[in-house]
């Protein structure tokens, strides 16, 4: 049975895959204290979470509680080091895709997760962490990644007065941690970024890893920045221009391998 478990069940666009990096590349290290299960590890449960998130159906939520009761159950025995769960994913997909204008599934897959756990492993501490961002910032960066990663064709005023009030992380985490008093922590982006281990030291003190370890860490370049706006502007019109999807990507992987090359 593992001391602890951490669950950073997101969100995205807040310095998650940052933070996954970290854990990825210092595994020899953090050893002694802690194992991490990142989303390479979780690819049915989050499959689960997304699903839920689109549907919120008692089938999928379902689906979900069995795959999450299976990957606790197969981590072998560790009773003197924490298990960290990070994966933005686990909070469903991320708003702006399609129909789903908010995170309100996170509340309920985060009470799964914290049912399981706490019937499965009834002396480990739990905790539920959630990275979150300014809401302009963290709405003009979700706004881009749907440019950069999907079909979008709206317009940032567009997007923005339909998504606007899923930039409001704070909220989402304070109705959590209403159903779960003493077991939900968060951290901003804009100050974590400037700790020792950037946005990943939240994380790291929670699975108690001392600042000293932490000063050891490899700290690798922050992961998924954000392209230059013309950049973006160009992408928005190739998924306007190209409806076919084969054309839309090439045109697009066109676009950035063209800013590589400028770039080196």
């Amino acid at each position: 049975m593992p001391r602890r478990i951490v669950i950073h069940a997101g969100f995205h666009k807040t310095a998650t895959s940052s933070v996954q990096q970290i854990l990825r590349v210092n595994r020899p290290l953090l050893k002694p204290v802690m194992r991490s299960v990142l989303k390479g590890g979780m690819t049915d449960l989050i499959h689960a979470a997304r699903g839920y998130s689109t549907w919120r159906d008692p089938l999928t939520l379902e689906k979900f509680a069995r795959r999450f009761e299976a990957l606790l159950s197969h981590q072998s025995n560790m009773p003197r080091r924490t298990l960290c769960l990070s994966a933005e994913e686990l909070a469903g997909h991320m708003p702006g895709r399609g129909a789903l204008v908010d995170y309100t599934a996170a509340a309920v897959l985060a009470a799964e997760m914290m049912r399981i756990a706490g019937q499965l492993f009834p002396e480990a501490d739990l905790a539920l962490f959630y990275s979150t961002r300014a809401p302009k910032a963290w709405l003009h960066s979700a706004y881009w990644e749907h440019v950069k990663s999907s079909s979008m064709t709206l317009g940032w005023n567009e997007f923005a007065d339909t998504y606007g009030a899923a930039g409001d992380l704070d909220r989402v985490v304070d109705d959590i941690a209403a159903a779960h008093p003493g077991k939900v922590h968060r951290a901003r982006l804009e100050q974590s970024a400037h700790l020792p281990a950037g946005p990943a030291t939240p994380v790291l003190d929670l699975c108690g890893v001392t600042r000293d370890v932490q000063t050891r860490l490899t700290l690798p370049p922050p992961a998924n920045q954000q392209r230059d706006e013309a950049v973006l502007l160009a992408l928005l019109a190739a998924n306007r221009d190209y409806p076919d999807r084969d054309a839309r990507q090439a045109a697009k992987l066109a676009i950035l391998k063209a800013i590589q090359e400028e770039t080196r």
